[in-house]
């Protein structure tokens, strides 16, 4: 996605946010920790419920009849599943605006983990031995290299 359209995406999302009552542009501004908190939260389950109705577009259910048919996990409602995706696009980018990013700073901050994520791979990536001094070091304003 061109960073142009996520920036639309997120000028957007600030619109309707601040229509029910979260202004998340009026946030970033001004930050209030407690606000954010609490608005951040929301949008966590909210996430939470977008993703519970996103694995239903599958057969996840182990007991489930078309599981035992060989088909776990086979996505069965793809158009919804798609919708599922978007609803969990608004959540996103409106928990991304509660801590103060912007689509700008997204994208820095994304190409700086991918750099991460990459290095881990390259390093034999092990959940035993991961410390997060690797993510502490990813911030804002420092090259992506």
């Amino acid at each position: 996605m061109p960073e142009g359209m996520l920036v639309g995406l997120f000028e957007q999302q600030a619109v309707l946010n601040k229509r029910i009552g979260y202004d998340t542009k009026s946030l970033r501004d001004n930050f209030d920790a407690e606000a954010a908190g609490k608005w951040l939260n929301d949008y966590i389950m909210a996430a939470g419920n977008e993703l519970g109705e996103l694995r239903d577009c599958t057969f996840w259910k182990h007991w489930c009849s078309e599981a035992q048919r060989g088909k776990r996990f086979a996505v069965h409602d793809l158009q919804n599943a798609r919708v599922e995706v978007i609803d969990l696009l608004f959540f996103w980018i409106s928990m991304a605006q509660c801590v103060g990013l912007s689509a700008e700073d997204v994208h820095e901050l994304y190409l700086k983990k991918l750099n991460v994520n990459h290095r881990r791979q390259d390093g034999g990536y092990s959940m035993k031995n991961k410390d997060e001094a690797d993510n502490k070091a990813i911030t804002l304003g420092q090259s992506a290299g």
